[in-house]
């Protein structure tokens, strides 16, 4: 499955400069957040990196950062594989009103961003929200079914569930920093390459 799953991502035409980029961006902002809060911040559950990789990436430098967030799919996660939750959430959300958001404004002003982009990949193409965000084929219909106008009403909600992707490897989270330090492109294909296999062996069953 995991070849299937990389192959799959390699022919997909429509992963253009359009979907990617600001995909780019979002995982920058995440590494921005993540390095920013190093070393003292628990609010917001997981959003830590294994193997200290959140503590080396608050010195890193704006190119640095860059270069490591340059992954063709998310370094970021709002429980996108859980079925159960996406559909409890999505079921009835035109009718939630908008709640105060308790997590920091930098949070929330993320976790919105990444709604709407993960409500516009879901939309635009068939396999997109599963190769980039690690969502199932049912969670992303949700997303399909759910107007731009209610997502707003998501993020206080989602705030906790915001974490870092492939948090039990932290070969991975390691080898990406020390990686984007060295500006070396070969180990960071290679490492990208890597991520791919970690997202194809999380949906298998």
């Amino acid at each position: 499955m995991q070849d299937a799953f990389i192959g799959v991502w390699s022919r997909q035409p429509s992963f253009s400069v359009e979907m990617l980029a600001p995909l780019h961006g979002l995982n920058l902002r995440f590494l921005d957040l993540v390095g920013a809060r190093a070393g003292g911040w628990r609010t917001c559950g997981a959003l830590d990196l294994p193997a200290g990789a959140a503590e080396r990436l608050a010195p890193m430098t704006p190119l640095q950062k860059a270069a490591a967030a340059h992954c063709p799919y998310a370094l970021f996660d709002l429980r996108f594989h859980d079925e159960a939750h996406w559909n409890a959430r999505l079921q009835g959300v035109a009718q939630w009103r908008i709640e105060d958001e308790g997590a920091g404004e930098d949070v929330a002003n993320f976790v919105r961003l990444a709604l709407f982009y993960a409500w516009h990949v879901a939309s635009t193409t068939r396999h997109a929200a599963r190769l980039l965000l690690g969502m199932s084929e049912r969670t992303a219909g949700a997303f399909r079914a759910t107007t731009l106008e209610c997502l707003p009403a998501l993020v206080a909600s989602e705030t906790s569930n915001l974490s870092a992707r492939f948090l039990e490897s932290g070969a991975y989270w390691s080898a990406l920093v020390s990686a984007a330090v060295c500006r070396d492109e070969h180990h960071l294909r290679k490492i990208q390459l890597f991520g791919l296999q970690l997202a194809a062996a999380a949906q298998m069953p």
